[in-house]
């Protein structure tokens, strides 16, 4: 069935680009395939527009993070070819000089494509290519090759992967670890507020034993701490680069020594530790290391959702849930129900926690699509790890701080329950058994009695050693010693 999709994508019909066109307003670039005319105030090339005219499907553009690493990858390509004498240095300083205006946040607007385009990313290798090259020229009056000089020595097939590692650790670095360690602090910050703050522990979501706060928020500190060791086990491999392995992993075109000369080039600029990939056929053709960076930051979302979860139960009520904390009020709950006030930061934070979820899934299937020597997901690999860090650490920096750094703590609520919880009999278990314990428990539940009271009258036991056997506070057993949440 011919559909206007399929005549288009044969230059039958044109569709409406991103940037409306002109004749006025074009100039006419040229590229293997043929003349394009291109926006007259674009700073890319034929390549970039065939592409923007070749996928109009999201309307989403790769991260700027990944876009960033390409062209630190540019840079550095182009200091290690100059030191290698195969790009005149005229040449490298001004790809150098282009490429870090791009890294320092200018011209966001020249870099259009799709995220759904082609597998390998090379219209988006080529979209920098271009507006570094168009920088280039600009500044040197001569004309500057996107292919010959500024990819130089590279092909897509070894920049994008690289480009997916660089961004990730450079997002790790700077979002998510940050985020992540200020998230523990405050937790544990809370945790020592209230280590002696004795509430019903809950377990099937019934009333079981009597924990702490303290030993509570303990527990949420350590999966931040330990989704956080995890993740810098992820980072010692995101560190090692495909950069050299070129078209297929073999380094054609590219001179000896240009990799490591590369990648200390990227190391030096980023003051990261890199290192060329132990074998850059895997490093193309697998996306292993971004699949398990994935899947840790999933893990991460897991504990966030657990800890929003905790929260949201914890202040349910005020007066028919469990009422135990009281989350700052931050907007109106519901537009019919005047006074109704929602935890509406854990409620976004499970909602962050299912997209990333959803997007490490989509990340696995996108990791099983390498076929021989080359993966062709690699955009959609990038913008699934690099968006799924980004909301984390938005969420957990949100999480620490307009929910846990001040929530309050309804104690009166919480000695209540305590005073009625018969669960607190299984202290009794070693001195009485567990079916004499059982039937205390039962006798209570049914009479709604304090468990000291009705212990009282049938354990046996006299009533001073009740109130020490019983006293919850005692029955929660020491808190486990927080690591420092900056300790590596």
């Amino acid at each position: 069935m011919i559909t206007e999709a399929s005549l288009h994508c044969r230059g039958e019909v044109m569709m409406k680009p991103s940037i409306p066109k002109s004749p006025e307003a074009d100039r006419i670039e040229r590229d293997t395939m043929g003349e394009l005319r291109v926006p007259a105030h674009a700073l890319w090339g034929a390549q970039t527009q065939r592409a923007i005219e070749n996928f109009p499907i999201s309307g989403e553009r790769m991260p700027f993070p990944f876009i960033r690493a390409l062209a630190l990858i540019k840079k550095a390509s182009a200091q290690a070819n100059r030191a290698l004498g195969r790009l005149e240095p005229v040449l490298a300083e001004a790809i150098a000089q282009a490429a870090t205006a791009i890294v320092e946040g200018q011209h966001p607007d020249q870099f259009p494509i799709d995220v759904f385009q082609t597998g390998s990313g090379t219209s988006t290798n080529m979209n920098v290519n271009e507006v570094v090259a168009h920088l280039a020229t600009l500044h040197l009056g001569v004309p500057v090759h996107p292919n010959d000089h500024v990819n130089m020595s590279q092909s897509s097939n070894d920049v994008i992967p690289t480009a997916i590692h660089l961004s990730a650790l450079l997002v790790w670095r700077e979002e998510l670890e940050p985020a992540l360690v200020h998230l523990e602090e405050i937790i544990g910050k809370r945790g020592r507020e209230l280590e002696k703050t004795v509430k019903t522990g809950r377990t099937h979501l019934m009333d079981a034993m009597p924990v702490t706060l303290g030993q509570e928020l303990s527990g949420w500190a350590a999966q931040i701490r330990h989704d956080r060791e995890r993740l810098e086990g992820c980072a010692v491999r995101l560190r090692k680069l495909a950069l050299g392995g070129t078209a297929v992993g073999t380094g054609i075109n590219a001179p000896p020594g240009f990799a490591e000369r590369a990648i200390q080039e990227l190391g030096k600029t980023t003051g990261m530790e890199l290192l060329p990939a132990d074998n850059r056929f895997a490093a193309m053709a697998g996306q292993d290391d971004a699949v398990e960076y994935s899947s840790v930051l999933k893990t991460l979302a897991v504990s966030l959702m657990k800890i929003a979860n905790d929260l949201r139960w914890m202040n349910s009520g005020p007066l028919t849930g469990l009422s135990e904390i009281h989350l700052r009020d931050l907007q109106p709950g519901s537009s019919i129900m005047p006074g109704k006030v929602n935890p509406v930061i854990p409620e976004a934070v499970t909602m962050v926690a299912a997209q990333v979820i959803g997007q490490d899934v989509t990340v696995t299937i996108a990791g099983q699509s390498g076929n021989f020597e080359l993966n062709v997901m690699l955009p959609l690999i990038a913008r699934n790890v690099l968006v799924s860090a980004s909301l984390l650490a938005r969420a957990s920096r949100l999480l620490a701080d307009c929910a846990i750094s001040d929530f309050e703590v309804h104690e009166e609520q919480l000695r209540e329950k305590l005073a009625l919880n018969p669960i607190l009999v299984t202290a009794l278990n070693p001195l009485i058994g567990y079916e004499k314990a059982a039937r205390i428990a039962k006798e209570a539940y049914r009479t709604g009695r304090p468990i000291l009271a009705v212990a009282r009258e049938q354990s046996g036991l006299g009533e001073e050693e009740l109130f020490r056997l019983l006293d919850p506070l005692l029955l929660t057993g020491p808190t486990p010693d927080a690591a420092p949440a900056n300790k590596k």
